[in-house]
């Protein structure tokens, strides 16, 4: 018996959403939630667009994990799964203007309007060491 291909996707991206839900970050899995969700939110949001990339596994995934280290952290986590859920990932997209489309990628938010972003190319071609130190200094900045 077969494993349907829907299913064979969804079974071998569950570690990677686990990587993010298992410290605390919320699945935005429809447009709907991420409009509910991202221009809602007081205070400040880190929203991660996740993917089955190398870079995303690499540095992206483990560099948030250890920011998140810090003593001072966002008030809420947010994830959505570009290539997975597609329309939540364009919605999600819509709040990075400036910022082309770029999977994975890291948003800071305040109140809804975006502050900071980390594109892939600052993703990359760095170490999850450097992305965690880039995002704990944003952290202590804007977090306060």
């Amino acid at each position: 018996m077969s494993i349907p291909f829907n299913q064979y996707m969804k079974d071998s991206v569950q570690p990677m959403r686990d990587d993010l839900t298992s410290i605390g970050f919320q699945e935005l899995k429809t447009p709907e939630e991420v409009e509910a969700a991202l221009p809602n939110a007081k205070g400040i949001s880190l929203v991660v667009v996740n993917s089955v990339c190398g870079c995303a596994a690499g540095q992206c995934r483990p560099g948030v994990a250890q920011a998140l280290q810090n003593e001072i952290t966002p008030d809420h986590l947010f994830t959505v799964f570009a290539g997975q859920e597609k329309e939540a990932t364009a919605k999600a997209r819509e709040f990075f203007a400036p910022y082309p489309p770029s999977s994975p990628s890291i948003a800071l938010m305040k109140d809804g309007e975006l502050v900071h972003f980390i594109e892939r190319h600052g993703i990359e071609d760095r170490s999850a060491i450097e992305i965690a130190a880039e995002l704990k200094d944003v952290f202590n900045r804007i977090c306060q």
